[in-house]
Order: C-alpha cells, then sequence, then structure tokens
C-alpha cells in the first residue's frame, strides 16, 4: 500500500515535535529543604561547572567565599586565575523566602540578580551542588580543591536527578594550596 508522500514528510516533522514537547515536560527544579547557612559559609572550591559568559577568563583555580553578614545577607567573593593573573567578582546573596532556605538569590551588579539554588548537598557539608530553575547553570562545589571519586559521583547524582544534563559540564583545575 503507497503511503501518500505529505504522510511520510510530516510523520518525522510529527516525531521531533513531540520529542521536543516531552523535554519539556521534565519535573521542576527543586532546591534541598534544609540548609544551615553557618555551616555553608567560608571556601569553597569549583570542581566542574557549565561554561558560563561571566567567567570566560577563568583558567582555573576557581572559588568562591561566602560571609554572614550582620544584616542576615551573605557577602559572596568569587575568585578564579585568569591568564593575566587573577579575577574577582564580589556580591550579595539572600533567601527571600525563609521556608526555602535553598532558594537564593545572587547579585553582583544592581539591578540584576540570579537564582542560585542548592540542589544537592552533602550530609557534612563537603559539596555542594547549585543551579537555577530553568537547568542553564550548575555548579559542583567542594570544600577541598579535589573531590574523592565517590563524593564526585554522590555530586553528579544529585545534579542528574534533578535532571540536568551534564555533557556541557567542565571540570575546573585545581592546585593545591
Amino acid at each position: 500500500m503507497k503511503r501518500p508522500l505529505s504522510i511520510l514528510l510530516t510523520f518525522p516533522f510529527f516525531l521531533l515535535t513531540s520529542l521536543a514537547q516531552a523535554a519539556d515536560v521534565l519535573p521542576p527544579v527543586r532546591s534541598v529543604a534544609q540548609v544551615d547557612l553557618e555551616r555553608y559559609v567560608g571556601k569553597w572550591y569549583e570542581i566542574g561547572a557549565f561554561p558560563m559568559y561571566f567567567q570566560r577568563h577563568c583558567t582555573g583555580n576557581s572559588t568562591a567565599e561566602y560571609a554572614l553578614k550582620p544584616d542576615g545577607e551573605i557577602r559572596v567573593t568569587n575568585r578564579c586565575r585568569t591568564r593575566e593573573g587573577s579575577d574577582e567578582a564580589l556580591g550579595n546573596a539572600w533567601a527571600p523566602d525563609s521556608a526555602k532556605p535553598g532558594q537564593l538569590k545572587v547579585s553582583f551588579f544592581w539591578p540584576f540578580r540570579s537564582d542560585y539554588w542548592i540542589i544537592g548537598l552533602d550530609n557534612e557539608y563537603r559539596w555542594a551542588v547549585v543551579g537555577n530553575p530553568n537547568r542553564k547553570y550548575l555548579w559542583i562545589l567542594s570544600r577541598t580543591p579535589v573531590l574523592p571519586p565517590p563524593l564526585l559521583d554522590a555530586a553528579l547524582q544529585a545534579a542528574r536527578l534533578q535532571h540536568y544534563d551534564l555533557t556541557p559540564l567542565k571540570y575546573t583545575p585545581q592546585t593545591q594550596p
């Protein structure tokens, strides 16, 4: 039985459209339910991240340091090694909803702000996974420059469970202090 050409040409389009719609029905990203900000503050090493425009000059040794401020906000200091030496960005983070302590906002210059959601966190605060609700940003952070393989696997699994495609993940070179 011959099929009309229009049906044969329409089927691939229908299939691709259906697959694209299926990708849009991922469950929403969830932040961790509990974060003790006093334990979370301190220095974190970037183990890996999705490439970001604002980190385009970074060649390694990327860190984020968080400090509680008297007003309850968090001072953010991001640093990295560049070809010219180093780069530093200063910002502020805060929890807009105290019932959702893992859903922070961060701003490096007013009036721009971005979601900073802690979507995975080791019980002992050895690693954290930070992303955002649209899955375009992702950072794997560690308290040490090198994350042992079992802990790295746990952090990557936390991202996978949130349906992050880890294909764009780039590992960050860190030199031991």
